[in-house]
């Protein structure tokens, strides 16, 4: 280690002596600061897992970074005695010690007992043991399940035969032989008053079931008994009225059909919970709905309930001004936007948007152009239908997805010193999802885009596009004029827990058919054209897999993958630039800087055109990331990448670039770091530091392929900045 550092460890040292003295001041005489916790069984019963229990213990001891360092508690007890703001800061910052409460430890081990009672272990026993070391305590909670009980003799009764008949259809959960368990009975019991109420048991609740149960202690058996008490009554929809609210004199500023489409219950039909719960969610979901109100009234001496549905609508137009900074490489600039929304364009919740967007950077670094400033002035629109707007779909599939049909249209102006260039795109998508699912689904119909380029500066042709000695075909072909049409479909999945999100899309196949069945002529590089302009023609997929390896209360240990391929044919060698990978930056191998890797082992000669020659058509991203919460609204993580992109083809201009399987591993970049966030709930604020771990870019001979042995500083540090989670 160097020895300019050899200091901080004493000072380390001492910090966290002082930080142990104050801990011991905030302890009261005769009391403990809890220390560890723990959950753990005799050994003897493999099925009972202690920490899926730990959640039953009442008190949990003060957090710790990495699993190891109380910090947070240091941060609480630096604060002075006196009200002053810094010692207030400090305490909110910071957490308190936890001191041991006996109360609270005999309460949890009278809740570990119920818990293991309620799982079927009537006769389960928990004993607490403390080991005391100072000013410090451990609670040790052994747990002692003894053997199971199984339910012997299941005995349905149920007065209403009616009912009894109705729940013969369905499958229950009890049965002779299972375990006992207190979370199968109440299971059972919300699964039958579910049933009851989706199909016609308007006034059935739960408590109208009962169980009575009989404990064999000799044969470790129950006799349970289930009890359905009292005659019950079905009920029919009678008549059904949308009304508004009183700010809009009780009229419904949406379409009749609009009402009728998101409306699942109907009349004569027996009252159901789900579609309630329907209707509900699909009113919800309405853009121009601010709030839907469902109330039943029961005609007198009838089963007969007459529906109001109170559907309050939100002002329909709204204007929105978005100022924002930018930083692209280094080149600040400010960036601005107008929008105007209207979310009930045709009276059925359609929402239009015209946004107005301009920004403006600051270029440095550039000789010998006239112009130093980058500009930028867009216009977009969308148009967005909360259903879909398809033939052949069948009412039945409408009603069970939650679907939107969108429209847009852009018009992108791009005023750079070296180049003018100007980007026209429209396409036609669905999304959509089923309810009660994770899945969620969108399907690219049509996407046209139209990139073209109106002047490109002398300067950039002589040095760049022109100069025999920098023949770029990648570079090239970006500053063409260039169509692409193409079509998609995604695929994305997410429990909370597993996270999947899938992409395939594919360009210039209908028009590269076109162009064989009609015999259309080529441009003198071999390519067919429309409107005299060369189309893109390649194929695209992605697949992104994140899953959470471990969760705890305050960590979490998260696995990420990130493959991509896209390989270009018929009328096109390269992909367009908007389609091609990049490696590094906060969201990928963060040991780099956004477009500093690859594409494999290949090391760019000249900054000036990397975000070009630093781009492949394969991407892998494999990342680790451990995450903890630190204090206050701090959260910390240590995370470990790796990852390229390579190219397909052997371009001359991107040595080393092309991907090998004999040289998969070596081409890797591994890089390691730390990150702290801020979390403010509504978005989190992200600071990652990496270093380069093995740098592909290097022959293996030398140092520099492994700054892990071999590190400096400014070679191999990349700080990031981002929004958001990076996976």
């Amino acid at each position: 280690m160097n020895g300019k550092y050899h200091i901080y460890i004493p000072l380390m040292a001492v910090a966290v002596a002082m930080c142990s003295c104050s801990v011991s001041r905030d302890i009261p005489e005769d009391s403990y600061l809890l220390n560890k916790t723990k959950v753990v069984a005799d050994g003897k019963y493999r099925d009972i897992n202690p920490g899926s229990l730990k959640g039953y213990v009442r008190q949990k001891p003060n957090s710790r970074w990495f699993s190891a360092v109380k910090l947070p508690l240091g941060v609480y007890a630096m604060a002075g005695k006196d009200s002053s703001w810094v010692n207030r800061m400090l305490r909110q910052m910071g957490e308190a010690p936890v001191i041991y409460d006996t109360v609270q430890a005999q309460l949890t081990c009278r809740d570990l007992q119920q818990a293991l009672q309620n799982k079927g272990y009537l006769d389960a026993q928990v004993e607490l043991y403390i080991d005391k070391k100072k000013h410090k305590l451990d609670a040790v909670y052994v747990l002692h399940p003894g053997e199971p009980y199984f339910v012997r003799n299941l005995d349905f009764v149920i007065e209403d035969s009616v009912v009894a008949n109705l729940l013969r259809k369905r499958n229950t959960l009890l049965h002779q032989g299972m375990q006992f368990s207190v979370e199968t009975l109440s299971a059972e019991r919300n699964a039958i008053t579910q049933y009851l109420q989706n199909n016609g048991y308007f006034r059935f609740h739960k408590e109208y079931i009962t169980y009575g149960a009989k404990k064999d202690e000799a044969q470790h058996g129950v006799d349970l008994k289930l009890l359905l008490q009292q005659q019950h009554k079905p009920y029919t929809i009678g008549s059904i009225m949308h009304e508004g609210g009183q700010d809009d004199d009780g009229k419904v500023h949406l379409r009749q059909s609009v009402l009728v489409e998101n409306t699942f219950l109907a009349p004569g039909d027996l009252y159901s919970a789900a579609k309630l719960q329907n209707t509900y969610n699909h009113f919800g979901r309405l853009g121009a709905v601010r709030y839907t109100n469902i109330a039943f009234e029961q005609q007198p001496d009838t089963t007969l309930l007459d529906t109001k549905i109170q559907v309050l609508t939100n002002k329909p137009s709204t204007i929105s001004f978005q100022p924002e900074g930018t930083n692209t490489a280094g080149d600040f600039g400010a960036a601005a936007s107008l929008t105007y929304q209207n979310r009930n364009l045709f009276k059925g919740s359609e929402t239009f948007s015209l946004q107005l967007r301009g920004a403006y950077e600051a270029i440095k670094g550039l000789e010998g152009y006239s112009n130093q400033d980058f500009t930028e002035y867009s216009v977009e629109t969308k148009l967005s239908f909360p259903r879909f707007i398809m033939p052949f779909l069948s009412r039945n599939f409408r009603r069970r997805t939650i679907a939107t049909s969108e429209l847009a249209l852009l018009y992108d102006v791009q005023d750079r010193p070296e180049f003018h260039r100007r980007v026209l795109s429209t396409g036609w998508s669905y999304h959509w999802r089923p309810q009660n699912h994770h899945d969620s689904y969108r399907f690219d119909l049509l996407n046209l885009n139209y990139v073209f380029m109106p002047w490109i500066s002398e300067t950039f042709k002589t040095e760049y596009l022109d100069n025999t000695s920098n023949q770029n075909v990648i570079l090239r072909y970006n500053y063409e004029d260039l169509f692409i049409m193409k079509m998609g479909f995604g695929y994305t999945y997410n429990n909370g827990v597993v996270a999947l999100k899938t992409n395939v899309e594919t360009a210039g196949n209908l028009l590269g058919l076109c162009s064989n069945i009609f015999g259309s002529s080529k441009n003198e590089l071999g390519q067919y054209e429309l409107f005299n302009i060369a189309y893109a023609q390649y194929v695209k997929g992605d697949f992104d897999y994140t899953q959470q390896l471990f969760k705890g209360a305050n960590d979490q240990l998260v696995f990420h993958i990130g493959l991509g391929v896209a390989y270009p044919y018929g009328n096109a060698k390269v992909l367009p630039f908007e389609k091609r990978y990049f490696s590094g930056g906060a969201n990928s191998v963060r040991g780099w800087t956004v477009r500093s890797l690859g594409p494999g082992r290949y090391k760019d000669k000249d900054g000036r055109i990397n975000f070009i020659t630093m781009t492949g058509d394969l991407k892998l991203d494999l990342n680790v990331e451990y995450r903890m919460r630190l204090f206050w609204k701090f959260n910390g993580a240590i995370f470990a990448d790796a990852g390229n992109v390579w190219t397909l083809r052997d371009y001359p201009d991107q040595p080393g670039g092309q991907f090998k399987f004999n040289r998969f591993l070596s081409d890797l970049a591994v890089s390691y770091g730390a990150g702290l966030r801020l979390n403010f709930d509504y978005f989190i604020l992200r600071f990652d530091l990496g270093m380069k771990a093995i740098n592909p870019a290097f022959e293996i001979e030398s140092e520099a392929h492994y700054p892990l042995v071999h590190p400096k500083l400014s070679r191999d540090l990349a700080f990031h900045f981002a929004v958001g989670m990076p996976f």
